[in-house]
């Protein structure tokens, strides 16, 4: 059960990440923040101290939401290569989703991009360390190579990170797109294991 400050914060954040999405960063106030979410001035900056206070837990908050279904994906009873192709499709579809439904704030992430990664290092990690996990399970169920797990870890991950910003401005054509399995294909060609 959330606290009742807890489903306070939440109802802030989430009021702001739609009237961003709605109006762009630059054009929303903390008094439409305070007016939107019903809640008035005192209560908003209770919770936040800045308009650039709050942007930022809507990107962590963003983040967050894509993490969980990574998550989701590592807790499944799955074999290792199944896990790392949902892990793969579900990291740029989950990217590509909260970009596009945040409208304007779209603009916003492209533009703050050193604001959205200063954010995100944390979610980051935690995303390199589900990799690593399943590529552990892999290496030992004999699926993947015996590879250099930290690294493979952070080459897959970096690999699908730089993919997101052409996957989200469609600049990867729809048959790619649609073929999302050529993506995981390539990742498996270096370290599933010849039998």
């Amino acid at each position: 059960m959330l606290s009742k400050n807890t489903k306070t914060k939440k109802k802030l954040i989430e009021v702001a990440r739609e009237l961003f999405a709605k109006h762009g960063k630059k054009n929303v106030t903390m008094n439409d923040i305070a007016e939107a979410s019903k809640k008035g001035r005192r209560t908003l900056y209770t919770y936040f101290k800045s308009k650039e206070d709050i942007y930022r837990a809507v990107i962590d908050n963003e983040l967050s939401i894509i993490l969980d279904k990574l998550c989701v994906i590592s807790e499944q009873n799955a074999e290792p290569e199944e896990k790392l192709t949902k892990h793969i499709i579900t990291h740029l579809d989950a990217v590509k989703d909260a970009v596009s439904r945040n409208g304007s704030l779209r603009a916003d992430f492209f533009h703050d991009i050193y604001e959205v990664e200063r954010t995100r290092r944390k979610i980051d990690v935690k995303e390199i360390e589900l990799i690593r996990c399943i590529l552990e399970e892999g290496v030992a169920k004999r699926v993947f190579k015996r590879v250099n797990i930290e690294l493979t870890a952070m080459i897959i991950f970096y690999s699908l990170k730089g993919l997101e910003v052409p996957y989200i401005r469609q600049g990867i054509s729809t048959e790619f797109e649609k073929n999302k399995n050529s993506i995981v294909e390539f990742v498996f060609s270096g370290i599933r294991k010849s039998h």
